[in-house]
């Protein structure tokens, strides 16, 4: 039996320690793994291992992030609100009430490294992008950065978080344009009810959907079901959403889309989502798949 497996193990070796010793042990099994590889290694997959023969294990295996400092970041106190913010283009990002500088610090330095145009988490490339005048449908906004960034473009915006602890920091935000910013806490899903919503339900037949983000951490292709309405009669409509958060979800969600008369792209590069303890070879996922119908 592998004693990292174990019950005694969880007991015996603190959670911080163990997940970096979970960390090593996957990245020696990438490079043996790519060591002797059965087929031909891309250029992208290469890349991808010069990293990691170089650098500790992580999310986004790329020397771009080395330009974010977590630490360079300033973190404000709004005292008539009891939260905290930084700032996003001069515009106020609020986070949590319950977290601290540092605990802010570190998400928002994540969330600049995900958006970053090298980045296999960024959501626009080149013309797909919101453009002037979209309806923005951000599905699983957590603190509304990709929102935020294109608060002043868009004409209308929805935000659906399922998480509560979020909706006081995404009212703080978006306070300054309320009138077209709707926040909406439910799940999107296949289907409809007190906690949960489909997309096709909550929008009217004919109603304007320009842009869709969906980040739902691996219930992709339940939402996909719950909008088959808007898939088949919104036109023009951008979907950038989420791959990584399951091995197949490339290929299913990809095939859905195409179904739909789609075109479809994918992020550039790769992501390392090595804490999912299901992660197995060949190890690396796509961040998301961008697709497009005029």
């Amino acid at each position: 039996m592998n004693f990292l497996n174990t019950q005694l193990y969880r007991i015996i070796v603190p959670k911080y320690f163990r997940k970096r010793i979970l960390a090593r042990v996957l990245k020696s099994k990438i490079l043996d793994f790519y060591a002797d590889p059965i087929e031909p290694v891309s250029d992208e997959v290469e890349e991808v291992l010069g990293y990691l023969r170089n650098r500790k294990i992580a999310m986004f295996p790329y020397y771009f992030q080395d330009k974010y400092i977590e630490n360079s970041i300033e973190v404000f106190d709004d005292k008539e609100l009891g939260l905290r913010y930084v700032l996003q283009d001069e515009k106020r990002l609020y986070f949590k009430k319950r977290w601290s500088k540092s605990r802010i610090r570190l998400s928002f330095n994540e969330l600049m490294k995900e958006q970053d145009l090298k980045s296999p988490h960024c959501y626009e490339k080149g013309d797909f992008k919101v453009d002037e005048g979209d309806v923005l449908v951000d599905i699983g906004a957590a603190e509304g950065n990709y929102a935020l960034s294109n608060v002043e473009k868009a004409s209308r915006i929805i935000l659906f978080e399922s998480n509560k602890e979020w909706l006081e920091p995404l009212r703080a935000t978006f306070a300054p344009w309320k009138e077209k910013v709707t926040i909406v806490n439910k799940f999107v899903g296949d289907v409809s009810n007190a906690k949960c919503i489909t997309l096709d339900d909550y929008f009217s037949q004919g109603e304007k959907v320009t842009f869709l983000k969906i980040d739902v951490e691996g219930a992709e292709s339940s939402l996909l079901k719950g909008c088959t309405r808007i898939l088949s009669d919104s036109n023009p409509l951008k979907v950038a959403i989420c791959t990584y958060h399951k091995q197949g979800d490339e290929l299913e969600l990809g095939k859905i889309l195409s179904d739909y008369g789609f075109q479809i792209s994918h992020s550039d590069g790769y992501m390392l989502v090595y804490t999912d303890r299901k992660l197995n070879a060949p190890y690396f996922r796509r961040g998301l798949i961008r697709a497009i119908r005029r």
